[in-house]
């Protein structure tokens, strides 16, 4: 098969473009790969790309910003989608250029607006699979019911939790598309594994608020005021920075608090520590989560929604705590400070148990996947054909009238406020 990715920015840093990168390398194995970038600001990705994947921007910021028709708002990508103002006429007319042309047996849309750009302009002939690195729920009802629309053109649809994948099926209603759990890969550690004995904790991921660095420091005090010698160590970049270095310096952890900066990739920062640590309050995946374990570390995290349930085992492989408990998460962490075998127990098992987010298994299950997406779309036929269910037709379209009232009242206030300026 001749496979092509959609993405956003392959120049960047970010979870959607290292589990990219990493599926893309590993189809590249037996297939013809290719990337293709919507945007590019810099002359190479922060992420190495195996030279069997093909990787080409369509749009050039460091000389295309100026663009006439990059100062134009988009009419394809919609609105409502986060990235929106990052789009404009000219991504529209060069992404719909690039579809129309396509050789590829498969294209794999990355974010929700890509998906909408797939589902609308890929050729009759080509297979088009959307892939969600979010979750439904955190889209916006607006987003969702142009998501409803154009989604049923295509012809499959990843999410990277089983959890999603249920809301997708309840909320959505996309005959003939198959909605299947594709989670995120890590590729086999080229490192030895951490052996446990590392005073530090290691975090990683941008430094935004729904990360809440902030808590996981407050947090960590409790572990420096009993173990000076343990270290806290964060990696990342991002708006945070100058609170989190601010909270470092109140607390007086400056000693035992680093803000590492971004580092990629993280295996070689990940072995140096004993513990992994993620305190978001929203986590569609837990790529770092993965990263860490496949590492030897176990991960104390929040166990918010999706993704860490479905990747931490409780006391077996890491901790899971509520999300936004300071005192729960300090605990965790102290409990595994303080116990060195059974650190070094759990980190054996989140070895263990971390590999079925290998690539093998993940691939495996991607190329099954596109195959029959490919073999169905030449067949004229859906991917899956089953027969509707009356009482899901209800509840979707419930979920659906829920979201038009939402946009509806929406609107209503906007003009009510325009009104009294």
């Amino acid at each position: 098969m001749k496979i092509s990715f959609l993405l956003h920015n392959a120049y960047g840093i970010g979870g959607t473009i290292s589990t990219t990168f990493n599926l893309a390398q590993a189809l590249a194995e037996r297939h013809e790969v290719e990337i293709v970038s919507v945007l590019r600001h810099r002359e190479h990705p922060n992420f190495t790309l195996d030279p069997k994947v093909s990787l080409r921007p369509l749009v050039d910021l460091r000389q295309e910003k100026e663009h006439p028709l990059h100062l134009r708002p988009a009419r394809v990508f919609p609105r409502a989608e986060y990235r929106y103002r990052q789009y404009s006429e000219l991504t529209d007319q060069r992404i719909g250029e690039c579809l129309a042309a396509t050789d590829a047996d498969v294209v794999i849309g990355t974010r929700p607006g890509l998906n909408v750009h797939l589902a609308l302009q890929a050729p009759q002939h080509v297979a088009r699979v959307g892939q969600e690195h979010l979750t439904l729920d955190n889209h916006s009802p607006r987003l969702r019911s142009t998501l409803r629309r154009a989604y049923r053109r295509l012809d499959a649809l990843t999410t990277v939790t089983e959890a999603d994948a249920a809301a997708y099926r309840r909320k959505m209603r996309l005959p003939g598309v198959r909605v299947e759990t594709l989670p995120n890969s890590v590729p086999d550690p080229a490192l030895p594994a951490a052996d446990g004995t590392a005073k530090v904790v290691v975090a990683a991921g941008r430094l935004v608020p729904v990360k809440r660095y902030d808590l996981l420091i407050e947090a960590f005090a409790a572990v420096a005021a009993e173990h000076r010698d343990w270290q806290l160590r964060i990696y990342g970049k991002g708006e945070e920075l100058d609170r989190l270095r601010k909270l470092v310096a109140d607390l007086g952890l400056w000693d035992n608090v680093f803000l590492m900066g971004a580092a990629a990739p993280m295996e070689a920062e990940w072995v140096k520590g004993s513990i992994g640590a993620a305190a978001s309050n929203f986590e569609p995946f837990g790529m770092t989560i993965v990263e860490a374990m496949r590492c030897g570390l176990p991960v104390v995290s929040t166990d918010c929604p999706y993704g860490p349930g479905e990747i931490i085992q409780d006391g077996i492989d890491g901790r899971l705590v509520p999300v936004g408990d300071r005192d729960a998460l300090g605990a965790a962490l102290l409990g595994l400070v303080r116990d060195d075998e059974r650190r070094r127990r759990m980190g054996r098992a989140a070895l263990q148990n971390a590999r079925r987010f290998a690539p093998g298994p993940v691939v495996e299950q991607a190329e099954r996947l596109l195959a029959e997406a490919v073999s169905a779309r030449r067949a004229g036929r859906p991917v899956v054909q089953q027969p509707a269910r009356p009482h899901r037709v209800l509840v979707s379209q419930g979920f659906a009238a829920r979201d038009a009232a939402y946009i509806a009242a929406g609107g209503a206030l906007r003009i009510v406020r325009r009104g009294q300026r």
